[in-house]
């Protein structure tokens, strides 16, 4: 054999030869990464019923929210649509007590005296202890501003209990308790 023959079989070697470092780099890394991302997207799509609980919280936190602002925020010229709009975030005994006072009390009384009122939710928590996927309890924390024709605006500050009943998809208001 001479030294190009000898040479020759070594590079033959060396080609045939596995470099098991670059193998390790190249295929078995980003395959075992590949399959812990479609792992962890399975499960993640699987969900769990207290991930679900806690988004149903949420929606349930917001709506409370978002109807408080709603049922206790008017002006005298836009009264009547103000609190009807409103009225449509409600459901059973609460929205036929709520209709009555907006219409004998609220609803007069913010046209004849000029009121109009703000409110905002400083702070919201859901305080259900039932695990009911469409019945939630929420505390709210409420600053009320009323005005009545041009005098100094008057805050009111309350915490209220709302509880909440989930009907064809929507949070409703079912109850609203001072506290």
């Amino acid at each position: 054999m001479t030294d190009d023959e000898t040479a020759a079989e070594t590079a033959a070697k060396a080609a045939r030869r596995v470099n098991w470092l670059r193998v390790l780099a190249y295929g078995v890394l980003p395959g075992l990464a590949l399959l812990l991302a479609l792992a962890t997207g399975f499960l993640k799509g699987q969900g769990s019923p207290a991930m679900d609980t806690d988004l149903g919280q949420i929606g349930a936190i917001q709506a409370a929210k978002d109807s408080t602002v709603a049922l206790l925020s008017y002006r005298p010229a836009t009264v009547e649509r103000d609190l009807g709009a409103a009225r449509d975030r409600l459901t059973g005994g609460f929205k036929d007590s709520y209709t009555s006072l907006t219409r004998d009390v609220v609803i007069p009384g913010a046209k004849q005296k000029q009121v109009s009122a703000v409110a905002t939710v400083e702070a919201a928590a859901s305080v259900s202890v039932s695990a009911e996927p469409n019945h939630e309890v929420v505390l709210l924390f409420v600053n009320q501003t009323t005005t009545e024709g041009t005098g100094a605006p008057a805050v009111t500050t309350s915490s209220v209990r709302v509880t909440l009943d989930k009907i064809d998809g929507r949070w409703l208001i079912s109850r609203f308790d001072p506290v």
